[in-house]
């Protein structure tokens, strides 16, 4: 059973960068959609970027665009999220989630939280001075 765990998050003064992991416990994830989610105090969560590891494809919040890059390592079965130019409002714990998918799938759109059926514990970032 895929489980998947986050580490990474910490305080970073605005204009940081840090970088957050996400280690799958599978044996591959060729077949997997994998995201990054957030939610700060008080508000929905929301998708942040999300990755397929069948071609590469990948979405990014607009909010995060230009700031965010989603990378990944298949031999570690691990997906990062490198954040640069961070801003207070980034503040929030970080979810990895991720779904099974067809090897035809690409991400075309942005990151649906409904079609994510396994969830990390998260990782808390903050980014304040």
């Amino acid at each position: 059973q895929l489980q998947l765990v986050e580490s990474g998050g910490d305080l970073v003064q605005p204009g940081g960068s840090l970088r957050i992991a996400c280690a799958a416990s599978v044996f591959s994830l060729d077949y997997y959609n994998v995201g990054w989610f957030r939610q700060a105090p008080g508000k929905e969560r929301e998708g942040v970027s999300c990755i397929s590891f069948t071609d590469g494809s990948r979405y990014y919040a607009d909010s995060v665009k230009g700031r965010f890059t989603v990378s990944t390592d298949r031999a570690k079965n691990t997906v990062y999220l490198q954040m640069d130019s961070l801003k207070p409002e980034d503040t929030a714990i970080y979810y990895c989630a991720a779904h099974g998918v067809s090897p035809y799938f690409r991400v075309d759109g942005a990151c649906d939280i409904g079609d994510f059926d396994t969830w990390g514990r998260g990782t808390q970032v903050t980014v304040s001075s």
